[in-house]
């Protein structure tokens, strides 16, 4: 499948507006490094897809541009004495239609000096084959931000280092250490590095800010070098021996290698359309959702697992991985491993226990350790969903402790757990001096389902009784006289001067249309709260068919989210950000299925696709792209932990999921074709289907799954059960 697969899909960017906000990484799925072409190097944006620069191949660990890169360092093959010590004086044009953009592979030529570069990953660094043909002596350049060292070994035919850079971290001399081995003798004489008055000086060990290391090679002119890079953020000696291990093969065989690493992942979902177009915005989003989380650990000498722990500043024992909002990807991307790579997901799950031992408290968003970043502590949603799937089943005595330790104890530092935790406990609610309480009360409740769900399976009844009945705290703000959630103060009182249309203050990156739906595990509590289903219906129509209009009166100014949605003609259902990724599918729990039919089908017609402005916002870690693969396929997971997916309308003609088991799901859609916006009838398993749902099982189990499409909507009554699941409906 990687034939349909360009990187450079969503990579079309800039701060003040989102296609994706992606980089077109290349790099082995879940591997410790990145590796990207630098077209610009100006803050987090170092990637255009139309720009015609080369500026080198970039070692990169940027989950996102918003949070910013670490651990990072340009390479730049060169062929003349004309560079100064800068990234401008080394860059060369490039054409990017010829150039090759692949998850295994990435292939560039330098117009300026007429060198072609190739570059394969393995998990803990790259192999790189230079192909120079000039008559002037070929070099390399290591391009390092902030602090560094390196030591240049002629004799060894070798670069080894460090290099410390970061937007943020627990420990300020976080380093990253890195061995790189040549193919040719070096050139002392032409090596070392750049002065500030641009004369190059020949020391062979360079430390300092902002360096510039040169690397200029004898006998290699019009000739191949082959490099080959490690790192670890351990030590010189584990880099070495992840040098050693990993690079005895050659570009070609690695090339092969990644190769089979990718489609072992991609080859577990095959679709079918007459629209390539669709196979190739479905295939590489699939492949986005396998970039991360990263490995942030590695393999001692007896291939026992290691990581550095940023908090103790130590090394310690046991997995550990990085790189994860989960405010982001436990709505798409951790129900999607939970079907087809489950061994993963619960090594992940040790990896954030892991996290949770060191620093007393579950992570929320890693980048190399936690920022601190987005409301909630929406973890608790990865573990319950793995927890209700058996998966990571060990795990989860501990996993639940750590859970109720964030639900009930404030850090001192910010960062951790939940803020406004004591007063949420005690109002019900997080109180509007909170800097966006709405979003706070509801993640909350939901975090508190999660909660529950987790003590339900490990046969604590008064704990998941207790949170069970906490998740209701959404009811707290809800105003049934406008239908939204509204902040309150400690005394009760809704803000005043409510505008529905406002952007922030009390909504994370949203308005009250964006933010009050958040109460994935009671939809049905919440319709009771709106009076009846016809109110509730009629409110999700108002939000798909209102205007795209916003008030900027929380942020002051217009932030990119409020570009994206009003850039198209979607009303205010705002898919360009995660808090709305289920509103499309809330028709469903009103009987009113059509409706959400012909929603997800516009969208994923209209929205996405695989070119540089690929998503209609940030993709963020794979779950933009995870709603997308879903969807695609006919069904999303609304309430991970329920283990339910809704159902909505299938794009594809066939999808076959491979089951860790050897067994296979099918799925058929019968008449598919643009104008057939409704799904008519379902079968699973051959029978008649009329449920809104499917379950984990059923999945897991292999049942066929069959839809019919139709140009008109048909409706019908449903009775509660056929309805997905809400807390309320365990009443009735």
């Amino acid at each position: 499948m990687l034939h349909y697969i360009d990187t450079r899909q969503g990579t079309n960017n800039k701060h003040s507006y989102s296609n994706g906000n992606t980089l077109p990484y290349t790099s082995v799925p879940f591997g410790m490094n990145h590796f990207v072409v630098q077209t610009n190097n100006e803050g987090s944006w170092f990637f255009n897809p139309h720009d015609r620069v080369f500026q080198g191949i970039r070692l990169t660990h940027q989950p996102s541009p918003w949070m910013g890169d670490f651990a990072h360092f340009l390479m730049t093959p060169i062929a003349d004495d004309k560079i100064r010590g800068s990234v401008f004086s080394c860059q060369s044009s490039y054409r990017p239609e010829e150039a090759t953009f692949k998850p295994h592979y990435v292939k560039v030529k330098q117009q300026r000096y007429n060198i072609t570069t190739e570059l394969v990953p393995t998990c803990y660094g790259a192999s790189m084959q230079i192909q120079y043909n000039s008559k002037q002596q070929a070099g390399f350049v290591l391009n390092v931000k902030d602090k560094s060292e390196f030591h240049i070994d002629a004799a060894n035919r070798k670069i080894t280092g460090y290099a410390s850079n970061f937007a943020g971290c627990h420990d300020d001399q976080f380093r990253m250490y890195v061995s790189m081995s040549f193919s040719h003798d070096i050139d002392l004489d032409a090596s070392g590095y750049y002065n500030n008055e641009g004369e190059l000086s020949n020391e062979m060990t360079v430390s300092g800010m902002d360096q510039h290391v040169v690397i200029r090679f004898k006998d290699c002119e019009k000739g191949t070098l082959n490099v080959k890079l490690s790192t670890s953020f351990i030590s010189i000696e584990q880099a070495e021996l992840n040098l050693q291990r990993e690079l005895q093969s050659s570009l070609a065989e690695l090339k092969e290698q990644a190769a089979l690493a990718w489609n072992h992942y991609l080859n577990k979902i095959q679709v079918t359309h007459s629209n390539e177009e669709y196979l190739r915005t479905f295939y590489t989003c699939l492949y986005r959702m396998f970039l991360f989380p990263q490995k942030f650990y590695e393999l001692d000498a007896n291939m026992e697992p290691i990581h550095y722990d940023t908090t103790a500043r130590s090394v310690k024992k046991g997995v550990l991985y990085t790189n994860n909002g989960f405010w982001d990807t436990y709505k798409s991307v951790y129900p999607l491993y939970s079907i087809i790579a489950p061994q993963e997901y619960e090594e992940m799950l040790e990896g954030f226990l892991n996290s949770a031992r060191e620093t007393g408290f579950l992570p929320k968003w890693l980048s190399p350790d936690e920022r601190g970043l987005m409301p909630g502590t929406l973890i608790d949603a990865v573990i319950a969903d793995a927890s209700a799937k058996g998966i990571g089943s060990h795990l989860m005595p501990e996993l639940l402790d750590a859970m109720l330790n964030a639900a009930t104890t404030q850090s001192e530092k910010d960062c951790y757990g939940r803020q406004g935790t004591l007063d949420y406990i005690k109002y019900g609610y997080v109180p509007n001096h909170y800097h966006e309480s709405v979003n706070h009360t509801l993640d909350y409740a939901y975090s508190d389902y999660c909660i529950s769900r987790v003590a339900e399976v490990l046969g604590k009844v008064d704990v998941a009784e207790h949170y069970r009945q906490s998740a209701l705290n959404y009811k707290n703000i809800f105003d049934p006289e406008t239908g939204f959630m509204r902040a309150k103060d400690q005394n009760g009182q809704f803000r005043d001067h409510f505008n529905d249309i406002s952007w922030g203050l009390d909504y994370a990156e949203g308005s009250a249309w964006q933010s009050s739906f958040a109460v994935f595990q009671d939809f049905q509590g919440l319709i009771e709260a709106y009076g009846s289903e016809e109110r509730f219906f009629d409110k999700i129509t108002e939000l798909c068919n209102k205007a795209p209009d916003f008030d900027v009166l929380g942020y002051g100014f217009e932030i990119h989210e409020m570009s994206e949605m009003a850039a198209v003609d979607f009303g205010q259902v705002a898919i360009s950000n995660q808090p709305s990724f289920h509103i499309p599918y809330l028709f469903n729990y009103v009987g009113k299925p059509a409706s959400s039919q012909v929603v997800i089908k516009q969208i994923l017609t209209h929205l996405f696709n695989s070119g540089f402005d690929g998503f209609p916002g940030d993709e963020d870690n794979g779950s933009m792209s995870g709603w997308y693969v879903f969807s695609s396929m006919g069904f999303y997971p609304v309430c991970p932990g329920s283990n339910e997916y809704v159902l909505g309308i299938p794009l594809f003609d066939s999808v076959t999921i491979e089951l860790p088991d050897g067994k296979h799901m099918q799925i058929h859609t019968d008449n598919n074709n643009p104008q057939s916006n409704f799904v008519t009838n379902v079968k699973l398993e051959g029978e008649e289907y009329t449920k809104l749902y499917i379950t984990y099982d059923d999945i897991m189990e292999g049942k066929s799954l069959d839809f019919r499409l139709g140009l008109a909507p048909s409706y019908r009554s449903y009775e509660p059960q056929e309805l997905p699941f809400s807390l309320s409906k365990r009443n009735d």
